[in-house]
């Protein structure tokens, strides 16, 4: 593995590999979405809702960077397929969130687990030394999330 050197122009372009790479390697596998049967932008919000639990239509719209009547949009196609439903929040029952139905968080887990398993079986072809090198390096990319 080769250092970092730490001059700024160096932290620059690894910043721009890493960038790139990361783009890369999520474009190819969402290529496994497509077997999900609902566009990129209908299974983003669902993830959001399985993965960080029900929210409103203005949480769910400014996690995805989104407006508000887009995500309207998306949300009433989740709704037509039963992936998602409304709910009274139990904090405020004046207020209504969106959550994933049982359809919804299967699908997900599903397309998910596809991605996974495709990105397992590109590991496969890397020596023992790399694949561990590519788990150490998630745990600094998760660090890298949470600092962004």
């Amino acid at each position: 593995m080769r250092p970092v050197k730490t001059r700024p122009e160096d932290l620059l372009q690894a910043a721009d590999r890493l960038h790139s790479a990361a783009l890369h390697l999520l474009r190819r596998l969402r290529v496994r979405d497509k077997e999900s049967g609902i566009g990129p932008a209908q299974l983003s919000a669902l993830s959001v809702l399985v993965f960080a639990g029900p929210r409103s239509l203005q949480e769910l719209a400014e996690a995805e960077q989104v407006r508000p009547p887009t995500m309207s949009r998306i949300v009433a196609s989740l709704r037509r397929r039963r992936l998602i439903c409304r709910e009274v929040d139990p904090r405020d029952r004046r207020r209504v969130q969106l959550a994933a139905t049982r359809k919804g968080n299967k699908l997900m887990l599903e397309s998910r687990n596809r991605r996974v398993r495709a990105l397992a079986s590109a590991m496969q072809t890397l020596t023992r030394e790399q694949r561990e090198v590519l788990s150490y390096s998630a745990e600094l990319l998760s660090q890298l999330n949470r600092l962004l």
